[in-house]
């Protein structure tokens, strides 16, 4: 595993835990460069929220914190 895909991966293990906290989680599928694909479980997999939770919440972190090109993309 690349420098990038440990920060994002270790990234993504701190952010779980609000998922959790509402019930939900996340897996993360795999990365590509700086694509990465997620899928969303329990509540969060079903919310009508979802898309807002990764575009707006997940992937703004990573791209804040990371690196300005990555991108989320939800696997179904």
């Amino acid at each position: 595993m690349d420098e990038l895909s440990s920060k994002i991966t270790a990234r993504l293990e701190e952010l779980r835990a609000c998922l959790q906290a509402d019930g939900g989680d996340l897996e993360i599928v795999r990365i590509e460069g700086k694509t990465v694909y997620l899928k969303l479980r329990g509540a969060c997999g079903g919310c009508p929220h979802a898309a807002m939770t990764i575009k707006g919440g997940l992937e703004r972190i990573l791209r804040e914190e990371i690196d300005p090109e990555i991108l989320i993309e939800r696997v179904i």
